[in-house]
Order: C-alpha cells, then sequence, then structure tokens
C-alpha cells in the first residue's frame, strides 16, 4: 500500500465517531438488485463514481459481483475482467478512498494493490481463508459483515453475530490485522428474517462488547420496501429512517447508494447530537 493510499485510509478511520460517514455504493455488476447494470459499463462507472464524489461521499464501494439474495456467483476472473478497465480511473478521478466489496483474496489483492483502502467482505474474512491473509498483508482496512447460508427464524440473531465476529476476530489477529483497521457491519439483509433484520438494527449497542465502528447497509433493501410499501426506486425515505434510526444506536458508517441525500440529512442528525452534548447537567 502506497504511502498516499494509507494516508488516505488512516484518514477515513480517524474520522469514524466524529461524524456520521457516508460510503457511497458503486455497482459495476449486470445483476446487483437495484442498480444492476446501470454502471456496468467504463463510462457509467466514471460517471457515478464522480457524481457520489461530489455528493460528499466519505467513502465509494466498487463493487464487480452481486451479493444479493439468490445472486449467481461469477469466478475470480470474470470479477477482475469488471474491475480492470475501470478501477484505476476511479481511483484517479476521485480523491475520497476506495473500497472493494469482494468476498476473494485475489480481487482484494488486486484492487488494494491498485490503490484501494478498504476491504468489504460481506463474509467476514470467513468465506475465503486467504482473505485475512491478504487483508493483513496489504495494510487494507477491513468490513467484516455478519452472514448466514440460511436463514433461521428460531435463531437468536444477536448471539450467532457475536459468536461469528469472535471468529472473525479471531482469524484477523491470528493473521496479524490490527484491531483499528477492523469495522463491523451486522449484515441486514443476509441469511436474516424481517423480523431478525429489525431485532439487529434495535440491538446494534449490543454491538459494543467488540468497541469496534458499526457500518450499517440497509440502502432500498426489501425489508424496507416491505415495511413502506414502496418500490426500489421509492426507497429513500424509508432508508433514510432506518440509518438514522441505526445512527441513534452507535452506527458510524452508512452504505448508501443515495449519498447527497444522506449527507444532507446526517449533518442535521449530527449538529443536534453535538448540541445535546454541549448541554449543562440537570442538577
Amino acid at each position: 500500500m502506497t504511502t498516499s493510499v494509507s494516508e488516505k485510509r488512516d484518514h477515513f478511520l480517524s474520522e469514524i465517531g466524529r461524524r456520521s460517514l457516508v460510503m457511497g455504493i458503486l455497482n459495476v455488476t449486470p445483476d446487483s438488485f437495484s442498480d444492476g447494470g446501470k454502471f456496468h459499463g467504463r463510462d457509467t462507472a466514471l460517471a457515478q463514481a464522480r457524481k457520489l464524489a461530489a455528493d460528499g461521499a466519505d467513502i465509494l464501494d466498487i463493487g464487480a459481483e452481486s451479493t444479493r439474495p439468490g445472486h449467481t456467483p461469477v469466478p475470480e476472473d470474470e470479477e477482475l475482467a469488471r474491475l480492470r478497465p475501470i478501477l484505476a480511473e476511479i481511483l484517479a478521478a476521485v480523491d475520497c478512498p476506495i473500497s472493494i466489496d469482494t468476498t476473494k483474496a485475489g480481487v482484494a489483492r488486486f484492487a488494494v494493490e491498485a490503490g484501494a483502502a478498504v476491504v468489504n467482505d460481506v463474509w467476514g474474512l470467513q468465506k475465503d481463508p486467504a482473505m485475512a491473509d491478504i487483508v493483513a498483508e496489504t495494510g487494507a482496512a477491513v468490513v467484516v459483515m455478519h452472514n448466514r447460508e440460511a436463514v433461521d427464524r428460531d435463531l437468536d440473531i444477536m448471539a450467532d453475530m457475536k459468536r461469528f465476529f469472535e471468529e472473525t476476530l479471531r482469524r484477523a489477529d491470528k493473521a496479524g490485522i490490527p484491531r483499528r483497521h477492523i469495522v463491523l457491519d451486522p449484515g441486514i439483509g443476509f441469511g436474516k428474517s424481517q423480523i431478525q433484520n429489525l431485532e439487529a438494527l434495535a440491538r446494534l449497542p449490543e454491538l459494543r462488547m467488540f468497541d469496534l465502528p458499526i457500518l450499517v447497509g440497509v440502502s432500498r433493501k426489501s425489508l424496507l420496501g416491505e415495511l413502506a410499501g414502496t418500490p426500489i426506486e421509492s426507497r429513500l425515505v424509508p432508508t433514510l429512517a432506518a440509518n438514522l434510526a441505526a445512527a441513534a444506536h452507535g452506527a458510524s458508517i452508512f452504505r448508501v447508494h443515495d449519498v447527497a441525500e444522506h449527507v444532507a440529512g446526517f449533518k442535521v442528525f449530527d449538529a443536534i447530537l453535538s448540541a445535546s452534548s454541549r448541554q449543562p447537567a440537570v442538577a
């Protein structure tokens, strides 16, 4: 990792907890659930990256394989083929750090060596056995997400999440990933029933036991559509509501499609939170 990339990584990590941070989503895939196919080409991907950065994203998360429920997995060479034509240009076009959304260690290595500062692994270092070592070797920060192969409606989802993260952190420690480089993601919409998704959001404070920052990715998900009765393209308000609730429960980073609206919303949220902390204690 070059000095400039590590500086971007460290600046991003240093901002966590000072204010709410917005991660802009850029899917260069043909089949992602919300925007699949929209930014699959070089020109559209580059234009969207510039827009997300201009809208105020603190970091961009680039994915070349859909992770939506029921997605068709793609081999590593295809994922790399989607990234190679655009990643370098995006890195040159925007100043904010780049995160690579992948479960494959080889893709993570390619992206970080190209200039990405963060690896976003939706299987929390537990899918590809080489992932933890690659993250440690490259010096990337890492978002580790809780996931399950299947929904178990009788499961205590928070107990399962805690067991999952304990194993993830064991692997991270063994590989030599510094704790200061790790962010937790409860995995809303992954291997959970609707009730379990809501419970995970409501019980976010329980993850404080790990003393690590929390990222939430709930943007436009079906959970919100079911609750609000809205199609994908009309889920901005439900997404903002869920993210503000998550922020009130301790989340620090928010992975979203609609960056400008979240940047504006969190400016208000953070200002109110800051003002409340300055109030004198009542005798």
